[in-house]
């Protein structure tokens, strides 16, 4: 180790990062949740039941319109928005899956809630090769994947940045809760770049703007050959930046650069907050400019697991447009080489005979798929 070896204390979290929607919003909230559910075909990733959930979002409670507009405008020093008492009934929350790949294909409020938010601060989308492009997917622990890094895990996960090696990864993740696990330990954490870049010294912030590491991507999306390139984990603002890194899958490229990435971890373990989720409980993090991870759990695999459902939001929608020939929500795998300027869209064309399909046949919420190298 050099001189990248120590790292200052943290101060406490923001208060304004809680947003909690009284009985009345709630109830406008599950009203309109509940009217998207009544939109033929009833499946969420078909076109006609996302056009309603665009539409129905702009009818969302006022008080909560302007909040979320809020955060995307700037998503504060904690770099997410927790939002409390959404319409999720526990005594009729169905059990929980349990198969790799599970995702939420029929429509339901706790889902059409998640869209609607979504949709009211940008556009929700998929990839392609991760859940089988389902615009909202489960986040469950998986029989024979307890220590699996990703979403079908329940030992620590560690803290990442969601899709970090895609230049097209999420603007934001939104984590909603339908159940804890039994014994109520397991938080999601979040750790914004606004709380850590001032621990770190100015020599270290200058090593991990320099493009002194890799991000290694998940074999499911198939990247194309020199897709790994030589980045930053810092970008943007030198005062105030963006932080993309994911821990389980950076690299960096030289002795410095590893020193730098250690401290930053320092960091990261200094600053994040944990988050217990209840019912009803709708986290957004800002993915550009926070970590998440999770603590560990023991799952029982009997239907009462922990259960989240996530959604990633783009709040630029032009800038994936050539990874979506078709024009919907589902980017195909192939992500462009660069970090393409969020005025223009990615240069890589994808070919036109991969175009995602978005109107898939009613069934069970559970799609099993190749979970093993997801997040």
């Amino acid at each position: 180790m050099s001189v990248l070896t120590e790292v200052e204390s943290a101060p406490g979290a923001a208060a304004d990062s809680v947003f909690r929607l009284d009985e009345a919003e709630r109830a406008a909230l599950a009203e309109s949740a509940e009217a998207l559910c009544g939109i033929a075909p009833g499946l969420v990733d078909d076109d006609r039941w996302v056009a309603a959930a665009r539409r129905l979002s702009s009818e969302l409670p006022s008080r909560l319109r302007t909040r979320l507009r809020r955060f995307t405008w700037d998503a504060g020093t904690d770099a997410m928005l927790l939002l409390r008492n959404l319409p999720v009934d526990p005594a009729t929350t169905p059990p929980t899956p349990s198969v790799p790949g599970s995702v939420q294909r029929a429509a339901t409020v706790p889902a059409a809630a998640a869209m609607l938010i979504g949709m009211a601060m940008g556009e929700v989308v998929a990839f392609d090769k991760e859940k089988s492009g389902a615009l909202v997917q489960d986040v469950v622990p998986v029989p024979g994947m307890e220590a699996f890094q990703g979403n079908a895990g329940s030992v620590r996960l560690n803290m990442h940045t969601e899709n970090a090696f895609h230049a097209l990864r999420p603007d934001l993740v939104g984590l909603m809760c339908l159940r804890n696990d039994h014994e109520n330990v397991a938080k999601l954490r979040v750790a914004s770049v606004r709380r850590i870049v001032p621990l770190l010294p100015e020599s270290v912030r200058a090593v991990l703007h320099e493009p002194r590491f890799v991000i290694a991507a998940p074999a499911s999306f198939d990247m194309p050959p020199g897709s790994e390139q030589p980045r930053g984990v810092l970008s943007g603002s030198v005062e105030d930046p963006d932080l993309t890194v994911d821990f389980s899958s950076t690299t960096a490229l030289d002795d410095e650069a590893a020193d730098a990435l250690h401290l930053l971890e320092k960091a990261v373990e200094r600053t994040y907050q944990d988050l217990l989720l209840a019912p009803g409980d709708l986290a957004f993090v800002d993915n550009r400019m926070a970590l998440h991870g999770r603590s560990a759990f023991e799952p029982r695999y009997d239907g009462a697991d922990r259960w989240l459902q996530r959604v990633f939001v783009h709040i630029d929608h032009r800038r994936s447009r050539a990874l979506r020939p078709n024009g919907g929500q589902v980017l195909l795998s192939a992500a462009p080489t660069h970090e393409a300027p969020a005025h223009e869209a990615p240069a890589d064309k994808a070919p036109a005979d991969k175009a995602p399909t978005h109107e898939v046949p009613a069934g069970a919420q559970d799609t099993p798929a190749d979970d093993t190298t997801e997040r």
